[in-house]
């Protein structure tokens, strides 16, 4: 069977395991079906731009125009780093979406990836925020009003914990089960006193040792080394898929990081 249409993001929802569908253009293939089996991604060299839909030689933060890039509140640099929202000064791009997206609750909470890190995200987007990191076990420790206080406390933990993903290490699976309310139990007491008064009133403390969410992941084996496909340098990606984890998917001679490859019109073989 022959497939065609611009990736985006995988669509992912929790079962036994982890069930991924490949969105083609709104088309959603299953992919858990095809763990074992040889599968051909070609890069169709057409990419579109995944909120204004303009073609576009060069995506830019996985999927955008540069005008788009440069444009949108979704793309500025407190996305990924919360705790310089500047909302509160009346300098957002885009006000009303920062409204939407940032002034809602947002959750601090501890996963394992590659190892223990603590991580932010809207309460809408558990769990799948959590699967989109390869995360194994997670939990949901603290709950805040706004982005910008969650990047706050976020700072706070960091500097006792780690917030970043080896996604090398988690794409081999290399990853033992921790006690995760212990960690955060062996933490708060650190963190608690080294913020604010006004984000400290903001804190709700939702963390139990009944809340950690182990996630497994369709796989048949996991690699033992590393090599990444590039569709902007080889076009064509071509395997068995071994498992998916992230945004990944794993062949046998490699892997491929589908979001950041939104908007790119590709075809995919069944084989």
């Amino acid at each position: 069977m022959k497939y065609q249409g611009r990736l985006h993001k995988m669509y992912v929802s929790l079962d036994t395991s982890v069930v991924y569908e490949l969105d083609l253009s709104g088309q959603r293939l299953c992919l858990n079906d095809y763990i074992g089996k040889p599968l051909r991604l070609e890069f169709l060299q057409s990419i579109e731009c995944i909120h204004c839909g303009r073609q576009t030689k060069k995506s830019f933060n996985q999927g955008y125009c540069y005008p788009c890039f440069s444009r949108l509140a979704q793309c500025d640099i407190c996305i990924v780093s919360p705790e310089k929202c500047h909302y509160h000064l009346g300098t957002c791009r885009e006000p009303e979406w920062g409204l939407v997206y940032c002034m809602k609750p947002h959750i601090i909470y501890l996963s394992n990836t590659s190892g223990v890190k603590v991580g932010i995200t809207r309460e809408s987007q558990l769990p799948t925020r959590w699967i989109d990191q390869g995360a194994v076990q997670a939990l949901p420790i603290l709950r805040v009003s706004k982005r910008y206080h969650s990047g706050l406390v976020e700072t706070a933990f960091k500097q006792h914990i780690n917030d970043k993903t080896n996604w090398r290490s988690m794409l081999k699976h290399e990853v033992d089960d921790k006690d995760l309310y212990e960690i955060f139990e062996s933490l708060w007491m650190k963190v608690e006193v080294a913020l604010s008064d006004n984000v400290r009133q903001d804190v709700e403390v939702i963390a139990s040792p009944d809340c950690v969410l182990s996630i497994d992941y369709p796989s048949r084996q996991y690699p033992g080394k590393i090599s990444s496909f590039n569709l902007d340098k080889n076009p064509v990606v071509e395997g068995h898929l071994d498992a998916i984890k992230g945004q990944y998917l794993i062949f046998d001679n490699g892997v491929i990081n589908i979001r950041k490859y939104s908007g790119y019109l590709v075809s995919l073989t069944t084989l």
